[in-house]
């Protein structure tokens, strides 16, 4: 049999699978080898089990948390697929405020005030903090960027179908400017989070002349202390840095600060 992959979406954009759709030739040779059974971008099916289930976006709410155990459930390998998966992206900088405070900004205080009468729905479909999947099920591998690099998902789909499991080597995307024989972000005058962000962009972004901004995660061993202090020598003050760091990774900035449990 086939392996039967199903891709679903949370809180995103759903640009990760939109970049999958637009492998397009390259997709069409994997659908000789794979069965999509569940892909609301591409197609009306459903299915009941998978092989492989993508899980695109962050969760913010309960009712989310539900689905997506559900989803863990009826899946043999579940992937974080791109940036709001893997750290929660851009959408964690909302941590920072309580979720009722966020609710009350954007809808006003008299529309909190109605929900807050009825209780019976605000568990279940309330706003919570927002969290990575890996907060809320296992993870088997993870799928980085803000969107997903075409070509690691096509190299995954690979080792499925090799039966073998592709390596997660924590490295930084300095590596990848070094091999690209890029000039260094700091040599320029400019401040970069490529020190302490994971590779596997090519570098795309200094490569084109800007800088990176860290959307594929912060590394599990980043030494933020070390990269707090060059980022002060060249300008920053704390403020400007937590903001830095948050752009992509208010979550994972949160876990290394606060250290192991």
């Amino acid at each position: 049999m086939r392996p039967r992959i199903a891709f679903f979406d949370f809180a995103s954009c759903e640009g990760c699978q939109l970049a999958i759709l637009n492998c397009e030739d390259r997709l069409l040779d994997l659908l000789q080898l794979v069965d999509i059974v569940e892909f609301r971008e591409a197609l009306s099916e459903k299915g009941a089990r998978y092989d492989v289930a993508f899980v695109e976006g962050s969760i913010h709410r309960e009712i989310d948390a539900e689905r997506l155990r559900d989803i863990r459930a009826r899946s043999r390998l579940l992937v974080a697929l791109g940036a709001c998966a893997s750290t929660g992206n851009v959408q964690a900088a909302a941590n920072a405020l309580s979720p009722a405070e966020n609710f009350a900004r954007v809808y006003g205080e008299a529309a909190r005030n109605r929900v807050q009468a009825d209780r019976r729905h605000w568990p279940l479909w309330a706003h919570t903090r927002v969290r990575p999947i890996e907060e809320v099920v296992e993870v088997d591998h993870h799928l980085r960027g803000c969107p997903v690099v075409p070509e690691e998902f096509l190299r995954f789909l690979g080792h499925v179908l090799a039966g073998t499991r592709p390596m997660e080597r924590p490295h930084a995307v300095c590596t990848e400017c070094k091999a690209a024989g890029v000039r260094c972000v700091f040599e320029r005058g400019e401040t970069c989070m490529g020190q302490v962000t994971w590779a596997g962009c090519r570098a795309i972004c200094t490569r084109q002349g800007y800088r990176c901004d860290g959307c594929r995660g912060l590394l599990p061993d980043a030494n933020l202390a070390a990269h707090r202090r060059v980022l002060r020598e060249h300008g920053l003050d704390d403020e400007a840095i937590d903001a830095r760091y948050d752009l992509f990774c208010a979550a994972g900035r949160q876990a290394i600060e606060e250290g192991p449990l």
